[in-house]
């Protein structure tokens, strides 16, 4: 028996990805919901390479009973909105948003670091996880803490336009190839 899913923001391109991933690694799903705006509602995403089209559904009118997990790839606004709302309707949320990283009542996990916390998602059904970076260099520093305890870090990141959504990547994408052109 499979799960339900819904991924939150998936014509954006964290949620465009998410569903790849799915798709890529046979993720044991009976039912894949995906969800955007109002603006998206209708258009179809491919499942991964699956050949499987998903049709968009509006996030403002979807019920979320009986769906086991979502993954929510949405700005803090609208994770602030809808999270509650699927978490109250026994959906776990797995958050990628900012929104719940520093709420003590939500588990903020890297499976790799930490993933006795999970146990605590059940106060609030939802599960944070930290920014793309943080997640990436906690993995690296783990056994290094553990053999020697780190008292301090200094780290500069210098993010992915991907950050910036569509029309970031769609302008570097002009910059670049006007560069070359």
């Amino acid at each position: 028996m499979g799960y339900r899913i819904v991924v939150a923001g998936a014509t954006g391109n964290v949620g465009r990805e998410v569903v790849n991933i799915l798709a890529e690694r046979a993720f044991p799903a009976d039912e894949v919901a995906v969800l955007a705006s109002s603006r998206s509602q209708g258009i179809e995403i491919e499942y991964g390479d699956t050949d499987k089209m998903l049709k968009v559904q509006n996030i403002e009118n979807f019920d979320w009973s009986g769906w086991d997990m979502a993954i929510f790839a949405i700005g803090s606004e609208a994770t602030k909105k809808y999270a509650p709302i699927a978490a109250a309707a026994g959906c776990v949320v797995i958050d990628n948003s900012s929104l719940f990283r520093m709420d003590p009542d939500i588990p903020l996990i890297v499976p790799e670091v930490n993933p006795d916390a999970i146990d605590t998602y059940k106060r609030k059904n939802i599960i944070a996880n930290p920014n793309c970076s943080t997640a990436q260099l906690v993995v690296a520093l783990k056994p290094l803490h553990d053999y020697a305890k780190i008292t301090r870090v200094v780290v500069s990141t210098y993010q992915s336009v991907s950050g910036a959504g569509k029309e970031g990547m769609d302008e570097l994408f002009e910059q670049s190839r006007n560069i070359f052109v």
